[in-house]
């Protein structure tokens, strides 16, 4: 009898080992993958030997580890759904018993940890770090910016703390509710990112519908388009007149010192728009046959077929809400991963919500970095601000962590969320979850009519005449990539 507990023991303790290794592995890589983004888009000059670059390079690892903990929450709801399918599959094979309902809970519980330490601990001392320069009257140094990380750090928390204490004594005014407020670990917390979440999600509800449009365009500014009834070697030669043109003006300006400054810097990025016209139409006149007639096409095909399909299952879900319970998302504490398939189709319906959800995430990045709000936040290559990407960061990880939940609340899957994660309040309010639906459905349609019908409301302007009320104040069309009415190609 004490052997067989002992060899339960050792059991336990080797499947524990196995999958802290496990998790630290695919952190491991996770983290590698997000350090090379981030220096991909960290401004150079911030390299400095000195105080500065070590806090710097603190502020880095840190956004560094919050980008892998975004990453794992992207990829958590796909791994937990192909894991179930493969030993659905496979029950008895021996090479994937690592595979199991324990590691998928201890995942989900781990990234809901680290979700909210980077949130509410590391991102805020990254930024008060980076912004610190000690206490007045005190000595200069590394500990000195610490103890102001600290102090600032301590008047955050009793604010948000106080701002939540109000909040949840205004809502729920009942005995056992004004009981819990004082219990910190099981209430504030859990309660807070309860709210964090539902503003993830909401963010999502403004940005994967403006990306769903957008990634059209994006998708066309990446590949090449075909070439219908276009004289490419014309528009090249245009071009080269143009360029030659700024360049003698350039030239001649440089030459007369009272002609320098805001005329210089203007016709200085006059020619680097000539010259990325250039570009574009040479790659396009070197592109093969079947880059411009085939993979263009194709490209779109799968953009519009995903929304549709999207918006299809979200319509699905909308009716499922109002006539089955068991269609509203809740968490689940069974660690049975495995037992029965939560896919009516099986392996390819898992595949297709997968593809769906990478999709909708890819969108609303777009989409975030596409409103006007947020543009101050875009990421360029080698000049981008540690400041700039703790923002990123932050804002990555508020949309990755609701990833899962909008994926669920949407009816892109049925798999039933883990670990915290199913214990946000608002996630059994039927109104919530049925408005957040139909709020989708109706601003993803809306856009993607507004997108396509674009060129018709151009046409109607330019019929009835008021196609110059719309100003223009850059010689080229972003979304064209054609020179505007407006531009240089009309001195010629």
């Amino acid at each position: 009898m004490e052997e067989d507990d002992v060899t339960i023991r050792e059991q336990n303790f080797h499947s524990q080992v196995r999958e802290y290794i496990i998790c630290f592995l695919l952190f491991a890589v996770l983290y590698i993958v997000s350090y090379c983004i981030i220096t991909r888009y960290k401004r150079k000059s911030d390299d400095q030997e000195d105080e500065d670059a070590v806090v710097n390079r603190i502020s880095l690892y840190l956004c560094t580890f919050t980008l892998a903990v975004s990453g794992g929450a992207v990829f958590l709801l796909p791994f937990s759904i192909i894991s179930n399918e493969i030993l659905l599959s496979f029950p008895k094979n021996y090479y994937i018993q690592w595979l199991n309902g324990s590691l998928i809970h201890g995942l989900w519980n781990l990234v809901s940890l680290f979700s909210n330490l980077c949130l509410f601990v590391l991102m805020p001392f990254a930024y008060f770090f980076l912004e610190s320069e000690g206490f007045a009257g005190s000595k200069k140094g590394i500990r000195a910016r610490i103890l102001e990380t600290f102090v600032m750090l301590f008047l955050l928390a009793l604010l948000i703390l106080g701002i939540v204490w109000v909040a949840s004594a205004l809502i729920d005014n009942d005995a056992a509710s004004m009981e819990s407020l004082y219990d910190l670990w099981e209430f504030y917390l859990p309660y807070l990112y309860s709210c964090i979440s539902l503003l993830g999600g909401l963010l999502l509800l403004m940005c994967t519908p403006v990306g769903l449009s957008r990634m059209f365009t994006v998708m066309g500014q990446l590949l090449v388009k075909p070439t219908i009834l276009e004289d490419l070697d014309e528009q090249i030669y245009c071009i080269h007149l143009q360029e030659e043109a700024l360049q003698r003006r350039l030239n001649g300006s440089s030459s007369h010192a009272y002609t320098r400054g805001s005329s210089t810097h203007q016709l200085n990025k006059e020619l680097d728009n000539i010259r990325n016209q250039r570009n574009k139409l040479e790659r396009r006149k070197k592109a093969s046959g079947w880059e411009k007639n085939l993979l263009y096409p194709i490209v779109m095909l799968i953009l519009l077929t995903g929304t549709t399909i999207s918006v299809l299952m979200v319509a699905l879900n909308i009716l499922y809400l109002l006539v089955d319970e068991t269609a509203m998302p809740k968490g689940s504490t069974d660690r049975g991963i495995g037992n029965t398939s939560l896919s009516t189709f099986g392996v390819a319906q898992a595949v297709l919500e997968i593809i769906l959800m990478f999709y909708l995430m890819a969108s609303s990045v777009v989409g975030f970095y596409s409103l006007r709000v947020f543009e101050g936040l875009t990421p360029r290559k080698d000049d981008t601000t540690m400041t700039t990407i703790i923002g990123c960061c932050v804002s990555i990880l508020v949309l990755s962590s609701a990833l899962p939940v909008m994926s669920r609340t949407l009816g892109i899957t049925r798999f039933d969320l883990l670990g915290d994660f199913g214990r946000f309040n608002w996630l059994g309010n039927l109104y919530i979850v049925l408005s957040y639906n139909m709020l989708f459905a109706v601003v993803t349609t809306l856009c993607l009519v507004r997108k396509f019908t674009s060129a018709v409301r151009e046409e109607l302007l330019k019929a009835l005449g008021l196609d110059k009320l719309q100003l223009s104040n850059s010689p080229t069309d972003p979304e064209s990539g054609k020179l505007s009415a407006n531009g240089h190609q009309k001195t010629l």
